[in-house]
């Protein structure tokens, strides 16, 4: 009777993670560049009480064992890469990517990778995250560090200019032609789902993740830019909150059998 109790209550602390993931999405849903995160769940360890084919009396053999299930756990939060959809701006340093890859920043903790482009400038005219990290170019990404220049736009740059390529330009007043600032460093992996997430839109490179592979976007795998837009949540509203009923009927069931069990060891007690 135990048994129940304790397969009820692990039922119950995997669909509250599941409520959880729900929940975090739908709070990200106007999240720049937020991407969705679903729980996986696995079935815990059975008791073997008698295992598929024993010999039962030395001239047969049983087709199915007898094993009893211990109940479920979540075995990992998986992350969709699926890319959003791009909403257009004003900010000529809002930029999207079409396709694979991140942009780099520098932060404190060494290099991050994020898809949120609604960058700006700070003080010193480098293009930074909303938090203040620099984006890397071509000529910043090997050498990156926390104070590293990056990408920098003069205070007398009268327009600003970004190639599908990364190509970041300005104008000057009393220019006729454009000046080349850098280039936008582009980073891919070979599995973009083991990037540690670290809030701010930021993610770091892990085992699971492979190394940083460095390219040019639109080039060897790697997505366009497209300049005065930015890449929005993949979070699908309806379908979150279907996942949070189903969710929320799976707990209460789950709860029920707790329920039951309680009842069952009442009439015992009574006995």
């Amino acid at each position: 009777m135990l048994r129940s109790l304790w397969v009820a209550k692990t039922g119950m602390d995997a669909q509250q993670a599941n409520l959880d993931s729900i929940s975090n999405n739908l709070a990200n849903v106007s999240t720049t560049a937020y991407k969705r995160v679903r729980p996986i769940f696995e079935d815990l360890l059975y008791q073997n009480i008698r295992a598929p084919g024993m010999n039962e009396d030395s001239a047969s053999y049983v087709p199915a064992g007898l094993q009893a299930g211990n109940g479920a756990r979540i075995a990992a939060t998986q992350r969709i890469n699926n890319a959003g959809s791009l909403v257009q701006s004003q900010n000529p340093l809002d930029m999207a990517i079409n396709g694979n890859g991140y942009f780099a920043v520098s932060t404190s903790n060494g290099v991050a990778y994020t898809r949120a482009g609604n960058f700006m400038r700070n003080d010193k005219g480098q293009i930074v995250t909303a938090s203040g990290n620099v984006l890397l170019g071509q000529s910043s990404i090997s050498s990156a560090s926390a104070g590293s220049a990056g990408i920098v736009i003069p205070s007398k740059a009268t327009t600003v200019a970004i190639g599908t390529d990364g190509t970041v330009s300005y104008n000057l007043a009393d220019s006729t032609s454009p000046t080349q600032a850098d280039q936008i460093a582009m980073v891919n992996f070979v599995n973009p789902t083991g990037l540690a997430s670290a809030g701010g839109g930021l993610y770091y490179e892990t085992m699971s993740s492979g190394e940083a592979q460095v390219g040019v976007a639109g080039k060897d795998g790697m997505g366009s830019i497209t300049q005065f837009y930015t890449e929005q949540s993949n979070v699908n509203v309806a379908e979150e909150l279907v996942s949070l009923i189903a969710a929320q009927r799976a707990y209460e069931i789950t709860a029920k059998s707790v329920s039951a069990s309680d009842q069952m060891l009442q009439k015992l007690g009574q006995l």
